[in-house]
């Protein structure tokens, strides 16, 4: 760990088998877990917590103010969590005083130059391929998948296992389950193949296929469409996650495919 080239802040708390490569940055008020590795020319500033056994490659800035003019210098924080692979030049601001912290969970990979603005909230198994970027205050549900160079709108939420095209422009809220691309971005069907791949019965997914065919394809607004949902489907927890999130949308939820290549309600 001791590498000569490197600054480390004498009050960074790093483990002892962390490896920390020539002309990088660690500032005070770091902690960082076991078996981290962090790449040459890193900046890693105040307020980052970084799990364990993460990779952090060249050019990334983990833990800069964040871009908000509301920011008064409070002091937030932003987690990394364990097994996260963080590539070339992403961004990952600190919170400001809405949530005081950033969060990118467990298990994911951020691909080359994508920026993490204040006091989103990513899950674990997420992978934001190469230059995505988020605004702030986006939620990213686990096992999520979102396209290169898309940009996410502040406040937005990702549902779990939703996969969103590359290119895609993310104004809406994207349910739990569903593929969504085009433009305007729009429901593409659900997320069968990433659903398959973490052991969803053909039950199971036919059974969330039933339910987008009722919220999205049915003519139905999605208020009577819900009630619909709850009326003639069986509880589950799948249902209920669909239900609740669309329920408690804050921006509304992307549209339903149409034939004309337009979104309908």
């Amino acid at each position: 760990m001791n590498q000569p080239l490197a600054y480390i802040h004498p009050e960074a708390k790093i483990a002892q088998n962390v490896v920390v490569e020539p002309f990088t940055t660690i500032d005070k008020d770091v902690e960082i877990g076991e078996g981290t590795w962090i790449g040459p020319n890193v900046t890693i500033m105040s307020g980052a917590r970084i799990g364990k056994n993460c990779k952090i490659f060249p050019g990334a800035v983990i833990a800069a103010m964040p871009q908000d003019l509301k920011f008064a210098g409070e002091k937030t924080t932003v987690y990394i969590g364990d097994n996260t692979v963080i590539r070339e030049c992403v961004t990952v601001n600190r919170g400001t005083v809405d949530r005081l912290k950033t969060i990118v969970g467990s298990n994911c990979l951020l691909m080359a130059y994508v920026h993490v603005a204040h006091d989103c909230i990513i899950g674990n198994h997420c992978v934001l391929a190469n230059g995505v970027q988020l605004a702030g205050h986006v939620e990213i549900g686990d096992h999520a998948i979102i396209g290169g160079t898309s940009a996410v709108h502040q406040f937005v939420k990702v549902g779990p296992h939703a996969m969103i095209s590359g290119g895609s422009l993310v104004r809406k809220d994207v349910p739990p389950f569903v593929k969504a691309g085009r433009e305007p971005l729009t429901y593409s069907g659900i997320n069968s193949i990433g659903l398959r791949r973490r052991g969803f019965s053909d039950q199971k997914i036919s059974e969330i296929q039933q339910l987008y065919r009722l919220l999205f394809l049915s003519g139905l607004n999605n208020n009577d469409a819900l009630d619909k949902i709850e009326l003639e489907l069986l509880p589950s927890p799948e249902r209920d996650e669909v239900v609740n999130f669309v329920r408690n949308s804050g921006r509304g939820v992307i549209k339903g495919y149409s034939r004309n290549g337009n979104g309908a309600d």
